[in-house]
């Protein structure tokens, strides 16, 4: 008896694929925002490009996908998904505005316009 390591014939890795309609320019900010921060941190590399990573970490926000699933799809482990994902989370929220300086804003908007 023979053993071989080679898979059955006709046997092909599956793939999850979905479309995901978001602006060019939505993809943009996002990876201009991670390049930024990598530029900061002095990250040397990344596993994938920033454009790829904020279309990862797109598509498991907006489709709710499972970790395993997208990593498994980009050669990479379920951890980093997850790490990449907190981490954009992370930068969006250093962009958003305050609330008490928001709120502060409309008050005065609708200050001036009285």
């Amino acid at each position: 008896m023979s053993k071989t390591k080679e898979h059955a014939g006709d046997t092909v890795s599956l793939v999850y694929q979905c479309r995901l309609p978001l602006s060019t320019r939505t993809l943009n900010y996002l990876a201009n925002l991670l390049r930024r921060h990598l530029k900061a941190i002095r990250s040397r590399w990344r596993m994938l490009p920033p454009g790829r990573i904020a279309t990862i970490v797109l598509a498991v926000l907006r489709h709710d996908q499972r970790l395993a699933d997208m990593a498994g799809g980009n050669d990479i482990s379920p951890t980093t998904v997850r790490r990449w994902r907190d981490e954009l989370i992370a930068l969006l929220a250093a962009q958003a505005p305050r609330l008490d300086r928001a709120l502060k804003k409309i008050a005065s908007r609708t200050v001036r316009s009285s």
